[in-house]
């Protein structure tokens, strides 16, 4: 049995004023794959406590669907708990909020670099690699420099009318840092894998890239 690590965001708010948080199914998604394979999975965020679900990823019979996850969100484990060491695996699950608080956290970062260092598995779906942007190694290179990679496209962000309100957009912030970005047609499934380091492009996405995830941590 390995034990897996997935952060979420406690950003409920965008600029405008719109709430925001944890996309419902990219983190129920994940969460229900590893914990269905038998494994122990801690749920964390940069400040513990709640970790909102944005509005429009939960409708009624979606909460219904995944009641069992989305009690997990109402009190997740602050980063400042956890050390790398307890884990085999960390996956950063989505949602608009990760833009807000992933980059600046501090903790996330110290963790991710312990993981890397440790060759340990290490995985995003759609906004959660927002928490890469700041990854750097400890010779300062970006972590993403070389790395090939997926997140939501600039394309999806304007087709949901968001990329006027986000910080920065994805796409172009990790391709800024050197990735290898591969990008599907809006909305489509698209996994992409390099070495330990597997990440999804969007909801539609999270499915694969949880089964991909748990592959090489069973490995």
């Amino acid at each position: 049995m390995a034990c897996i690590l997935i952060v979420v965001t406690n950003a409920g708010n965008v600029i405008n004023g719109r709430e925001t948080g944890v996309w419902l199914s990219e983190f129920a998604e994940s969460y229900l794959t590893f914990v269905d394979a038998g494994h122990e999975v801690i749920i964390a965020s940069p400040k513990g406590g709640e970790a909102p679900i944005d509005p429009k990823s939960k409708g009624e019979a979606l909460l219904k669907k995944w009641e069992e996850a989305a009690d997990v969100l109402k009190n997740t484990i602050s980063l400042d708990n956890l050390d790398s060491e307890d884990f085999d695996g960390i996956f950063l699950a989505g949602g608009h909020g990760t833009m807000f608080d992933f980059p600046s956290s501090e903790r996330l970062q110290y963790i991710l670099t312990e993981m890397a260092e440790d060759n340990k598995v290490i995985g995003a779906v759609c906004h959660g690699s927002a928490g890469f942007t700041h990854f750097l190694l400890p010779d300062g290179t970006p972590f993403l420099e070389g790395k090939r990679l997926t997140t939501f496209t600039n394309k999806e962000e304007k087709e949901m009318d968001l990329d006027k309100d986000m910080p920065f957009l994805l796409e172009s912030k990790v391709r800024e840092l050197g990735a290898t970005f591969v990008a599907a047609p809006i909305f489509t499934e698209n996994v992409e894998m390099d070495g330990n380091f597997i990440t999804g492009q969007n909801p539609q996405s999270t499915l694969r890239t949880a089964k991909m995830f748990l592959e090489k941590i069973e490995q």
